[in-house]
């Protein structure tokens, strides 16, 4: 992206996960609800917070010549909000977590088994990671 000053709002997929399963259980209306953080930063932020957490030290650069997009994408997360489910993990430490997951995680030509092996029990992945559970 090009421009640095560009506003957009993350969400870890956990939180995603439990927000899907908290709707499943507690809502039954027909309009739709946007599922998110309701905060935003921008694509600066999000560099230097990514850059931190890995421990870069380099110079980042942004290329102005890249398409920058709407220059601000925040949801309207008040509903979800008012019927009790709010995003529990910050980025800074949704982004820590997916990469310590990522160095841990042996080579790609190591890997013992397919993603397809993986999910063959479907009910596993409704399953909440003990440390984000509701």
């Amino acid at each position: 992206m090009g421009n640095r000053h560009a506003a957009r709002e993350f969400l870890h997929v956990d939180d995603l996960a439990t927000a899907a399963c908290f709707l499943m259980e507690c809502y039954d209306g027909a309009e739709p609800l946007n599922v998110g953080t309701g905060e935003d930063l921008t694509i600066a932020e999000l560099a230097a917070m990514v850059a931190r957490v890995v421990g870069f030290q380099g110079r980042i650069a942004y290329d102005s010549s890249k398409p920058d997009g709407p220059p601000r994408k925040l949801l309207d997360v008040s509903r979800i909000h008012a019927l009790g489910w709010k995003a529990r993990i910050p980025l800074d430490e949704g982004i820590a977590y997916t990469y310590d997951w990522y160095r841990a995680r042996p080579p790609r030509h190591k890997r013992k088994h397919s993603r397809a092996r993986l999910w063959h029990d479907k009910t596993s992945c409704l399953t909440p990671h003990a440390a984000n559970a509701f």
